[in-house]
């Protein structure tokens, strides 16, 4: 496994069975996306009525969320007559800009502090209204609110499922201090789930969303917990003999697959989510690690050395044969899949860099997404439309999201410290 830190070096020799032998940035001011991409879709955002005096920019929030997306690219609004969603917009002036669509809005304080935000969306071209809704919220769900009428957008105007309003969750070590964070999709918002002076790595998010399975090294040793996010309560799932590692949930939540060396060797075993005796699955004389489910539940994918280097194989989800998967490169490990199956994203060695690498699935094309060195931990949006992944951009850590083409990127807000591991959490229900 390749190693970037000291710290990580700790980690990932135990947890993979030793395979070698401050404060919330506002995002509305950090738009920091790189890169065109082919079919932008262009969309005028104008400010919403009230977003001087809220807490929140919701018209801001809405416009970086879809910038972000790689889908579509904003128009200047500057100068544009105050509009909001209660009448017809003069669309004239934005055909003339060339925007596709248009979007207005406003955030409205109500007596007992809430806010009435609402929006409206217009084809431009065609001159008809495309979509509106809103929500009553309090003050601390603006941010919330925005990326929901992102995602409503979104889909309106691409068909796919928005990811706007779901959360990541991600590692930071900042001195002797481990932090497992849960943030916005965006970056935002974090909020600390678990504090350590002992390393915490492998988050990983059940598909209810309410939940965070992850390693503590608070025993001294890799343990697998699952942290309720609501009430911060959690319970012990995994601590047998030797290192437990490398949890990932089922697509029905009730099991959980992990990496234990109680038998000797690491291999992989199934346990239920609640905790219990462990279920063995595979036998191999290498070491097996980084299991991860297919999303109807029938296969695992996971990283293996039987063949003399890591790469990524396949096998049905109660054990069995087991195929390779991964053939470009002699380095290849931490494999992510798209929600529909077409495509698997996992970081290979390639020239001594660690890189971000795409594979369609269906004709094993592989496309090298990132021109940074030391990527790690891809994990693909929900939507299947973007790639969390953790990175170094020049001489700072970073959490970047990129299209699967690797043509448009964004750097989103991290806590300070190294950023390590990021998961992307589902769909809310």
């Amino acid at each position: 496994m390749h190693v970037l830190r000291p710290w990580r070096r700790r980690e990932l020799v135990a947890a993979l069975g030793a395979l070698a032998g401050a404060g919330p940035a506002l995002a509305q001011f950090r738009v920091e996306v790189t890169g065109v991409g082919l079919t932008q879709l262009p969309i005028a955002i104008v400010p919403f009525r009230g977003d001087a005096e809220a807490p929140q920019k919701i018209g801001a929030i809405v416009q970086a969320d879809l910038e972000r997306s790689g889908q579509f690219r904003a128009v200047d609004t500057a100068g544009a007559p105050t509009l909001d969603e209660t009448s017809r917009p003069d669309l004239g002036p934005w055909r003339q800009k060339s925007a596709d669509s248009l979007a207005v809005g406003s955030a409205t304080r109500l007596a007992d502090g809430r806010y009435d935000v609402r929006f409206r969306l217009w084809d431009v071209v065609r001159g008809q209204e495309l979509a509106q809704g809103g929500f009553v919220v309090v003050a601390a769900d603006l941010r919330l609110a925005a990326h929901r009428i992102a995602d409503m957008i979104y889909e309106k105007l691409t068909g796919t499922k928005g990811v706007f309003s779901t959360r990541i969750a991600y590692v930071t070590k900042a001195g002797n201090r481990f932090n497992l964070w849960v943030a916005d999709a965006d970056g935002e918002n974090a909020q600390s789930a678990l504090s350590s002076t002992e390393p915490i790595i492998s988050p990983a998010w059940s598909p209810n969303g309410k939940q965070l399975a992850y390693v503590s090294f608070e025993s001294r040793k890799p343990v697998v917990y699952v942290h309720d996010i609501a009430n911060g309560t959690r319970r012990l799932i995994a601590n047998f003999r030797g290192s437990n590692s490398a949890p990932a949930w089922s697509p029905d939540g009730r099991t959980l697959a992990v990496t234990l060396t109680r038998d000797g060797g690491s291999q992989l075993y199934t346990i239920s989510a609640t905790g219990g005796e462990a279920r063995r699955l595979t036998q191999s004389s290498g070491i097996d690690t980084e299991p991860l489910y297919s999303a109807d539940g029938r296969s695992i994918y996971f990283v293996s050395d039987r063949g003399g280097a890591p790469q990524i194989y396949r096998m049905p989800a109660n054990g069995g044969e087991a195929q390779r998967v991964t053939f470009t490169g002699t380095y290849n490990i931490s494999p992510a899949l798209s929600s529909d199956g077409r495509w698997l994203a996992y970081i290979s060695r390639v020239s001594g860099a660690f890189k971000l690498q795409v594979m369609e699935l269906a004709t094993g094309n592989v496309q090298s997404v990132t021109d940074t060195t030391t990527d790690e931990s891809p994990s693909f949006a929900p939507n299947g439309r973007l790639i969390i992944y953790a990175t170094r951009q020049g001489s700072a850590e970073a959490l970047m999201t990129t299209t699967l083409d690797g043509k448009i990127k964004a750097r989103l807000p991290g806590k300070g410290g190294d950023i390590r591991e990021p998961d992307w959490g589902p769909f809310q229900r």
